[in-house]
């Protein structure tokens, strides 16, 4: 039955199986997608004699918007839960002089996931139930000199996600939009994080599931990062150009 099934987008990341073991653990069944599925054959077989659920691994490229239909036709079953935790930070400094960098990591944070996410929003709309989940970030939350290129396509993401609740609002559908700060994962060990800021995997798995409970609409991971966040774009844009953040 699809409504116990959770489908990940991006599963392959720490943060996309810390959801997995955390719904599994609910008594979801599982599908994991992500570019190169062989690497999650393991995690597949681990999740299902762990918590006896139905698991499945398939391959999904972001970036191919072409293979997106398809892709959701072969899944087994149409999900009851779309998490997209796809993200793809990048070198800032190669962004800012590689227009092609730039445009990866704008086409891997905003339109790759609005394409699927669209495309199940859809299907979603048809039967009248149903969970978006899309992962957005803090940094969309106002243009900084130290990011604004990932920040500005998570940005967009994130109006992305609050058209399609708006839409989808009366149709049976809901639509979340996370904003995480830092979690101790692959994209996050370039920069070494403050650990007072960040978060494990885990306890991000956790607060989400928590968040897709109570049915929120929009939700910082961390508590902190929302006083940051809430301060930082009070500041006046005479002088928010003259800091360095």
């Amino acid at each position: 039955m699809s409504y116990n099934t959770i489908l990940i987008l991006g599963a392959a990341s720490e943060i996309g199986i810390a959801i997995a073991h955390r719904f599994a653990k609910e008594g979801y069944n599982v599908q994991l997608a992500a570019r190169n599925r062989d690497r999650l054959t393991k995690e597949c077989k681990h999740i299902c004699a762990r918590f006896n659920v139905l698991t499945t691994s398939h391959e999904f490229d972001v970036l191919d918007l072409a293979s997106h239909k398809q892709f959701i036709k072969n899944l087994p079953t149409l999900p009851q839960i779309v998490v997209c935790v796809i993200g793809l930070l990048g070198d800032h400094n190669k962004s800012k002089q590689d227009i092609f960098a730039a445009s990866l990591v704008m086409r891997s944070n905003y339109e790759g996931p609005a394409s699927i996410l669209a495309l199940f929003a859809n299907h979603f709309e048809k039967r009248r139930s149903g969970t978006l989940i899309g992962i957005s970030s803090v940094a969309g939350e106002r243009g900084r000199a130290s990011n604004y290129v990932y920040g500005s396509a998570k940005s967009g993401l994130t109006t992305f996600l609050s058209g399609l609740r708006n839409r989808l609002h009366k149709k049976g559908v809901h639509v979340i939009t996370v904003k995480p700060g830092f979690v101790f994962s692959g994209m996050t060990k370039s920069f070494d994080p403050p650990c007072v800021l960040t978060i494990s995997p885990e306890t991000f798995a956790n607060r989400l599931y928590t968040t897709f409970i109570r049915r929120r609409n929009v939700t910082f991971i961390s508590p902190k990062w929302f006083c940051i966040m809430f301060i930082i774009k009070k500041i006046p844009e005479f002088i928010f150009k003259r800091t360095k953040l």
